[in-house]
């Protein structure tokens, strides 16, 4: 995407970041790869979240959704490609919508499913999960999108150029055309819940499934298969830029160092590339240390947080010698970056307010 204005830019990846992103729901957008004998991930583009694929001798299990249905039943053309076995499990790792409204398609094809999430995960999956489309169109008819459309400027003021406008346009009509599919769905929460780690035998194939601790979201869950050392992280890790627009950065600081101490040397994140060693777990880990100790010292030299505002120390984190290994010389990267940091830092400050 060619944006010359860099605060649309940065607009624009705040947009994608969010539930309803730019994206086209196509069968391009789709990936798969052979992890293990019998084990797959499919990576999706945009703001669908990857899907894992495991597969046993009796059984198969399937962590995460996406968010467009058509994707989901193509994925699930995909798996019957792969095997005539049924799908009987499928693990959505947290709540957000990006890995759950896949679930009715999955239950259509498979009406024994068991739809599994963390106890957390399903209260939120049921506040949120079925009115999100009407939350999400009210919100894009007054949205930002609109407004900048409607004004001719970005929300910094700046006059949007020809190539500018053009942009907004086709973004506001990909969302358009992704919540007419998304108010179809008939919203599908986990019909089981859990509590703590189990382990589910398909048939000559060990999923081990854990909570490793609050991150993301409060019922952030991971599938670990220990014979084959792969790990499934949800949206605990997002490459290349983290998803740390809410959650819980104090405690997701432990919990990405207990996710590396699991004996795997594949690692499939909530969304992009396979990872194949745990380099970046460690810089999503020190960047959340990092914002936390700083916020923690500048609060020690001023005053609690609960009798300050935002404005009065967030010039105390800075963030900014992180960007370069997130976001290497990409401008869009580093644009987004900085988004993240800023939220980051609110994040961190509103927790401490909160101690």
């Amino acid at each position: 995407m060619l944006v010359k204005s860099n605060s649309l830019r940065l607009l624009l990846t705040a947009i994608w970041i969010g539930l309803f992103a730019a994206v086209t729901p196509t069968s391009a957008q789709q990936k798969g790869t052979k992890l293990a004998d019998g084990v797959y991930e499919i990576e999706h583009e945009g703001d669908n979240g990857n899907t894992t694929v495991i597969i046993g001798e009796r059984q198969v299990f399937v962590v995460d959704t996406c968010l467009m249905p058509s994707i989901a039943r193509e994925d699930i053309a995909q798996i019957r490609r792969w095997t005539n076995k049924p799908v009987s499990f499928v693990l959505n790792t947290h709540f957000h919508n990006d890995h759950n409204f896949g679930n009715r398609a999955y239950m259509d094809a498979f009406p024994a499913l068991t739809v599994i999430a963390y106890v957390d995960t399903k209260k939120d999956m049921d506040m949120w999960g079925p009115n999100r489309a009407r939350r999400q169109g009210e919100g894009m008819a007054h949205g930002p999108l609109q407004r900048m459309l409607d004004t001719g400027k970005t929300q910094d003021g700046t006059p949007l150029t020809e190539d500018d406008k053009k942009e907004v346009r086709n973004a506001l009509a990909q969302r358009t055309a992704i919540l007419e599919e998304i108010k179809q769905v008939k919203f599908q929460s986990a019909t089981l819940t859990f509590d703590h780690d189990f382990t589910i035998d398909l048939g000559n194939r060990e999923v081990q499934v854990k909570f490793l601790g609050r991150g993301n979201t409060p019922g952030d869950a991971v599938v670990y298969l220990p014979k084959e050392k792969i790990v499934v992280a949800g949206d605990l890790v997002v490459y290349p830029i983290p998803a740390t627009y809410d959650g819980y950065p104090v405690e997701w600081i432990q919990t990405l160092q207990n996710l590396a101490q699991l004996d795997a040397n594949t690692i499939v994140p909530g969304h992009g590339p396979i990872m194949h060693d745990k380099t970046y777990i460690y810089l999503v880990r020190d960047l959340l240390k990092s914002a936390v100790d700083q916020m923690d010292a500048k609060l020690m030299e001023t005053q609690q947080a609960m009798d300050q505002t935002l404005d009065d120390v967030k010039g105390g984190v800075d963030l900014t010698p992180f960007r370069q290994r997130f976001a290497g010389n990409d401008k869009d990267l580093a644009a987004a970056f900085d988004d993240m940091a800023s939220h980051l830092v609110k994040l961190v400050f509103y927790e401490a307010s909160l101690r």
